[in-house]
């Protein structure tokens, strides 16, 4: 096989793992990597997309194969890698990159910073509050919703920088062992009223709304493998947030006999 045609299929191959591993749905990435083989004249390329893998094959002309597996962890979304990957592919099938300039934009959404952790703090406390007070809580409740929230992002933040890796069983389990204690405080100090709007406001950034809708996505095409591996990842973390309630009101009614809710 010809380097050109090996550094397309490499090209096409990054692209679709930068999909898979910023939470893309596997359609998607199934799609750009076709997408970009044939735009740039590969026409026999074949790719099995799953949600933690990719398999790729190609023939040229000579008859020579190419081969090639990579394997991505499921990952936390980032919503703006996967609409600069689509805007990349579109612009390669309209002609306007060479290989040698794709890759260099690809390198340059690969490097595309997250949210700053002061802004990914202060949305997780909008995000509560705004969930608290839909589900029937008040300006109070809502406040403390806020701050639980916010709290809640300051440790998630924390571990994410740890430089051993937290598991993600682990981090949603502390997650809501520490979402549901704010919540019990901020209502003990009298700050809001209704005690289950606070707690479930609390929690809402610790649930896996992406991967959920991502699954029930990969189902309806038909994707039964890769759905099914997202809706277990989305069960895992929601099983890590029962845990850390359950154990946090379990300690909870052991210290105080459950006097004080």
């Amino acid at each position: 096989m010809e380097s050109r045609d090996k550094q397309i299929l490499d090209l096409a191959m990054e692209a679709g793992k930068t999909l898979l591993d910023a939470g893309a749905e596997i359609f998607r990435a199934e799609e750009t990597i076709q997408r970009i083989a044939k735009a740039y004249g590969i026409e026999k390329c074949s790719a099995f997309v799953m949600s933690t893998g990719i398999f790729l094959t190609a023939e040229s002309k000579g008859e020579d194969i190419y081969a090639q597996v990579r394997h991505i962890p499921i990952n936390s979304a980032r919503p703006n890698r996967v609409a600069a990957v689509n805007q990349l592919s579109r612009e390669i099938v309209e002609g306007r990159y060479t290989v040698e300039e794709a890759w260099e934009r690809l390198e340059a959404i690969k490097q595309m910073p997250g949210k700053k952790n002061i802004t990914r703090i202060l949305a997780s406390g909008v995000g509560s509050a705004s969930f608290c007070y839909v589900l029937g809580g008040g300006i109070w409740d809502a406040a403390a919703a806020f701050l639980s929230g916010f709290l809640l992002y300051v440790l998630l933040v924390a571990l994410e920088r740890r430089e051993k890796k937290t598991s993600k069983i682990v981090l949603n389990l502390l997650g809501g062992f520490w979402a549901s204690f704010l919540a019990v405080v901020f209502y003990r100090l009298g700050i809001g009223e209704n005690y289950g709007s606070i707690l479930v406001g609390s929690i809402m950034p610790l649930v896996p709304g992406v991967s959920f809708v991502n699954s029930i996505r990969d189902f309806a095409d038909g994707d039964y493998i890769g759905g099914g591996v997202r809706m277990l990842d989305t069960l895992l973390v929601a099983l890590g947030i029962a845990l850390g309630v359950g154990l946090m009101y379990m300690l909870y009614y052991k210290v105080t006999g459950g006097v004080l809710l």
